[in-house]
């Protein structure tokens, strides 16, 4: 037998193994055969089945992290935004094609069977998708790691447009079966609530305090597996889900007081419902607070009961974990890792705080004040009464430490204390985290400046050491391999396959940047990605669109500092040079805009309506035809974004300058070969240096200048009064020419910019953006230079994968290395 017809046959045996696996899933897991199966029973019979490939890795990874002892990392995010999971662990384990091969084999349609997963919105935007980039990162590099988070029953809204406007519909994501997690029944926590703190004597003298009469909560562990890519490790995600501490009472029950019986139950349960309860009442906000202690509680005890399997002196902790803390969320486990070495463990102060010291790291992740959390004292009061005196104990100690650095500067106690003490007294919860942690990162130069420069500027002159900047990356994996196969083969068949481990890799197409056949190719990938986007757009939005037309596309959380309005004005400007000049020649471009905003966040659902608005004019207008569209897409998520950035021409990445830290969705328009539109901001200023001046369209004030004009005073009427254009687009909107329904419904978006200060100053960049558009048109129409400026876009990414930037956690903040896995490792034991 020929080595060809032994590699047929063993090709024969894999996909038969497959084969079996997946019928005896759907047969003895689902109870189906292939006469009742239904496309989501063939879905999850293949998710058991990939899974099941899964498990062994999964096992021996967890033996070697426990055999080797080595320090370990532990993530820390109330959000993970996972999206789909069969794609992404088919790429990572290397079985996309066998799996393809052998369920197209049965007859089925494999794309259709995907398409049946559901998104694990878990997460809002950016902060959510980082810590799911992360979590592959640190798999990929086997680095001995666990993400934490809450098994949020209802995830991010599904969003509905109905007459232009947002519409929440609750995200049931789990109302079925989710494959891909397994229960942990025996790892179960009580986290308290509520209660009352004593104090008492113990026989030493020493002063003890008791936590008690508290209604009690337990959270129960959901493992996800976390497949690396071309490796044997395979990290945990574990989700605390709330469980009542007793099913119901059974005093009320025997009583006939069935409602009263299951009550607690019920509350207790309420705490892992829903990702984000409305913060606009108090209820809302006291089950986000207790929604964060309970991660914090959960996490903390379970971290200690895996480091006592091994250690019984607490003293070794910083030595073998470490912590990170997801911007403020989190932060809580700082007392409570306190409370936990002192009230149980009962080391005393000095011991317990230098511990966590060392344990903790705290990751900012805005400069924005409505999103640097402040808790009010009164809900520590009642919900976290222990938790209060250890905070109020820390910031005494911090106090007298800050006036032994700055003697004759006593205002910095109360710019820095833990405490605000305004008229209502609230905890700072990231000066907490600062204060607790050994480590403080912003995630791109810029914002990193902000930090020590601005907003933590007397943190950093106290803890200088403390202070370093973690650029953000994302995985090229999910963003490229997975989500763009056409360009990724292309990539492949030019300089090879290494990048999907070394982003640098990519340098490389530098040198075919100007190549004609590898152009002509490329711009062959695009179309067609462009015309698979055109598809979805004509299902879902019932929109014509033209392929060959700019694809300008913002698609991200909205809000005012994001400025998708400033976005709008420009269409409008657009939209009028043509009705003024019907005969101009303009560059075809569609205007693609997705995201949701936040349910009590007036001035973004507004904005979504005013986009819609703005689209049925332009849409229906016959001087336009041809020439310009707008196009809203619904229910922006991780799936929809995997279809949306390889379409993408341009990049819309137009914050204020100095108000996003860093931003991933430039990254991934950029990765995808989209040039970008953006100011001096977050990451836009790194991705800049990376692809070159030149290949970057760069418009409007640095963050200086931000700053410098607010110094002087900032008066929108002057750049309302000064641009007739810009005058025109804002009389348009606010006497309802796009709404004549209601000509007022746009007027709050108008007073914003004229009478309540354009906080955000889109009329101090108006002038800017558009003349900066004016060039994007002129470049577009040589395609041939736009596609070269396109990959040269994607050879400069090297440095913006999640990669690099857990490499950097590991060495210069965790202290952590990677773990050789070997397989097989757990069946070895068992012989």
């Amino acid at each position: 037998m020929t080595e060809e017809q032994i590699g047929i046959n063993e090709e024969l045996d894999e996909q038969m193994l497959i084969i079996k696996s997946f019928l005896e899933h759907l047969e003895y897991t689902l109870g189906k055969d292939k006469y009742s199966a239904t496309p989501y029973d063939r879905y999850n019979a293949l998710a058991y089945a990939v899974r099941d490939h899964l498990v062994e890795r999964w096992l021996d990874t967890q033996q070697a992290y426990y055999n080797s002892d080595n320090k370990r990392v532990y993530y820390m995010s109330m959000e993970f935004l996972m999206g789909r999971t069969l794609s992404n662990s088919l790429i990572n384990l290397g079985l996309w094609d066998d799996f393809k091969d052998a369920i197209t084999s049965l007859g089925n349609d494999f794309d259709l069977i995907l398409n049946e997963e559901q998104d694990a919105g878990l997460g809002n935007g950016g902060l959510g998708r980082l810590a799911a980039c992360f979590l592959d990162s640190m798999a990929t590099m086997s680095i001995p790691a666990y993400g934490y988070g809450i098994r949020y029953e209802y995830g991010i809204f599904r969003q509905h447009i109905a007459d232009g406007a947002q519409v929440e519909i609750p995200d049931n994501w789990l109302r079925y079966r989710n494959p891909w997690e397994l229960d942990r029944q025996e790892h179960l926590h009580t986290v308290k609530f509520y209660g009352r703190v004593i104090s008492t004597f113990d026989k030493n003298g020493k002063l003890v305090r008791e936590w008690v009469d508290t209604d009690d909560v337990m959270a129960m562990a959901y493992d996800t597996p976390i497949p690396g890519y071309q490796t044997h490790s395979v990290n945990t995600l574990r989700l605390w889900s709330a469980k009542s501490s007793r099913e119901f009472d059974l005093k009320f029950f025997n009583e006939g007081n069935y409602i009263r019986a299951v009550e607690k139950k019920m509350q207790s349960e309420t705490i892992s419902k829903v990702l984000y309860p409305a913060d606009n009442v108090v209820e809302g906000k006291e089950l986000r607070f207790k929604q964060e202690y309970f991660l914090a509680s959960a996490t903390v005890h379970d971290v200690l009961y895996r480091f006592k399997k091994k250690h019984q002196d607490t003293r070794l902790l910083p030595d073998k974990v470490a912590i990170q803390l997801n911007d403020t969320h989190p932060t809580l486990a700082i007392p409570e890792l306190m409370r936990v070495l002192m009230d149980e463990e009962g080391l005393d102060w000095d011991e317990a705080w230098a511990i966590t010291r060392k344990t903790f790291a705290y990751t900012n992740h805005t400069i924005l004040p409505e999103a640097l959390e402040q808790w009010p004292v009164w809900f520590f009061e009642q919900i976290l009464p222990r938790h209060l005196q250890i905070i109020y104990e820390i910031n005494e100690q911090f106090m007298m430490e800050i006036k032994a650095h700055f003697p004759d500067e006593p205002e910095r106690l109360t710019r820095m204390s833990i405490v605000e003490e305004h008229w209502e007294r609230k905890i700072r919860m990231a000066h907490l985290a600062i204060v607790g942690s050994h480590s403080v990162n912003g995630v791109a130069a810029l914002h990193t400046e902000i930090l020590k420069k601005e907003l933590f500027r007397d943190f950093y002159e106290m803890y200088p050491e403390r202070f370093n900047n973690k650029t953000n990356g994302i995985t090229q994996r999910r963003w490229l391999k997975m989500s763009n196969p056409a360009l990724s083969a292309l990539i492949d068949e030019y300089i090879g396959d290494g990048w999907t481990k070394n982003l640098f890799e990519l340098e490389k197409l530098r040198a075919i940047a100007g190549d004609p056949e590898f152009l002509g190719r490329w711009q062959q990938v695009k179309r067609g990605n462009k015309e698979d986007l055109c598809r979805y757009i004509k299902q879902h939005n019932d929109i014509d669109v033209d392929p060959d037309s700019m694809f300008d596309v913002q698609v991200k959380r909205l809000h005012e500092y994001k400025r998708q309005l400033l976005n709008v004005l420009h269409v409008i400007t657009l939209f009028n040079r043509i009705k003024d000049d019907p005969s101009r020649e303009v560059a075809p471009r569609t205007f693609i805009f997705a995201g949701k905003a936040a349910p009590a966040y007036a001035a973004a659902k507004l904005i979504i309506r005013l986009i819609n608005a703005v689209a049925a004019v332009v849409n229906h207008d016959p001087d336009v035809a041809g020439r310009i569209k707008v196009v809203f897409l619904a229910n922006y998520s991780v799936s929809l974004a995997e279809k949306i950035f390889p379409a993408s021409d341009l990049s819309e990445q137009i914050s204020t300058a100095g108000t996003e830290a860093s931003g991933t969705g430039n990254m991934k328009f950029a990765l995808n070969g989209a040039l970008t539109i953006g100011t001096l901001d977050g990451a836009n200023i790194e991705i800049m240096e990376e692809v070159g001046r030149e290949n970057i369209f760069i418009f409007g004030m640095t963050a200086a200048e931000v700053m410098q004009l607010r110094e002087r005073g900032y008066n929108p009427r002057e750049y309302y009064n000064g641009n007739r254009e810009l005058k025109r687009v804002i009389d348009m909107i606010s006497s309802g020419y796009f709404s004549p329904w209601a000509p007022d419904l746009f007027t709050p978006l108008t007073d914003s910019l004229l009478d309540l200060g354009d906080h955000y100053m889109l009329l101090a960049d108006y002038a800017s953006y558009v003349a900066c558009h004016e060039q994007v048109a002129a470049l577009f129409r040589d395609q041939r230079e736009w596609a070269r400026r396109a990959i040269l876009n994607c050879a400069g990414m090297g440095k913006f994968s999640s990669d690099r930037t857990i490499d950097e956690y590991a060495r210069e903040i965790w202290g952590i290395k990677p773990i050789d896995i070997r397989p097989g490792a757990v069946e070895l034991q068992r012989l």
